[in-house]
């Protein structure tokens, strides 16, 4: 691949750089494989970004060197990108969130070196309305992601026993992040206060391996499972996002049966993928994370959360 290159793509022009400067060194993956792969995992990518606000996680000199978020869309993008206007509290006037919501905008932010592509849990249309809850879960080392493996399956038991659905999904880089769907109406306050009390749930009946305090300090040898990503100025990394790591590791969607088997075998490679593999894995499988965006669900009442957790076991 050239260094430079002008491509076309729906009707756009993109201008293209540094294709060959390479972002993962230990595998030698080039800027221009990045592109590659976004342009790619493109199909299934795409409707988890429709619409949502995002915020760019920039790496001009490769994964393992200095990085910025991007929140502002950056004044020199194309004019037929589109934004989202979002109100910031803190800064007193708007933030205008770029949307990547076709292949040429997908392009156009591969191209900044954005290798981590961060959406909000909420549309940007109904921003104070997030359509998900997620589960963020971060292991304290020496605890790791067959530790997460096996939180996340007794979150599903927690979740099943209220007729919830969930879906897993590695975050790419140490943990699992586990959503679950609602698309129907709610709030922050809601989604919020409901992950904290599963948490506290959770760290109640296995406190030798679950912390819900945000202090580190309590986190050495348990799975943290942070609920305040459930607010709505945070981000989470998107499913198929690429993750700025040694390797060109991928945010991807699992099957609960992958978990398991990964658990039972003890064998924590099993929940690690790379951007090959995660191509291979959706022309299989198709989108494993499609229910999220279609799957309608409602909270449960708080009052009911303390009956749940008595059929954890």
């Amino acid at each position: 691949m050239p260094n430079k290159s002008i491509i076309e793509v729906g009707g756009k022009q993109l201008k293209l750089s540094n294709l060959d400067k390479i972002f993962y060194p230990s595998t030698a993956f080039t800027k221009g494989q990045v592109i590659d792969y976004y342009i790619r995992i493109a199909p299934v990518l795409l409707p988890h970004l429709k619409g949502r606000p995002l915020t760019l996680k920039r790496y001009p000199n490769g994964a393992l060197q200095k990085f910025f978020y991007q929140k502002e869309c950056p004044s020199s993008k194309p004019d037929w990108l589109q934004t989202a206007p979002i109100w910031s509290e803190s800064n007193q006037k708007n933030t205008n969130f770029c949307l990547v919501e076709d292949l040429p905008s997908l392009i156009w932010s591969a191209n900044l070196a954005a290798l981590e592509l961060h959406t909000s849990l909420s549309l940007a249309q109904t921003i104070l309305q997030p359509t998900m809850v997620v589960f963020d879960l971060d292991p304290g080392p020496p605890a790791a992601i067959l530790q997460c493996a096996r939180v996340s399956l007794w979150l599903r038991q927690l979740l099943s026993a209220h007729s919830l659905q969930a879906f897993p999904k590695t975050s790419g880089s140490k943990g699992l992040q586990v959503y679950l769907p609602l698309n129907t109406p709610a709030d922050y306050d809601q989604t919020k206060t409901f992950a904290r009390k599963i948490a506290l749930l959770l760290e109640q009946s296995y406190p030798e391996y679950v912390v819900s305090n945000m202090r580190k300090s309590l986190r050495t040898g348990k799975v943290f499972v942070d609920w305040s990503q459930n607010d709505d100025h945070k981000t989470t990394v998107c499913v198929y996002s690429l993750r700025a790591r040694e390797l060109p590791t991928v945010s991807t969607p699992v099957s609960w049966q992958e978990v398991e088997a990964a658990l039972a075998k003890r064998d924590p490679d099993l929940l690690v993928f790379n951007a090959q593999q995660v191509l291979e894995r959706v022309a299989a499988d198709g989108d494993l994370f499609a229910p999220v965006l279609t799957v309608r669900q409602k909270l449960p009442k708080p009052e009911t959360l303390a009956a749940i957790a008595k059929n954890v076991h």
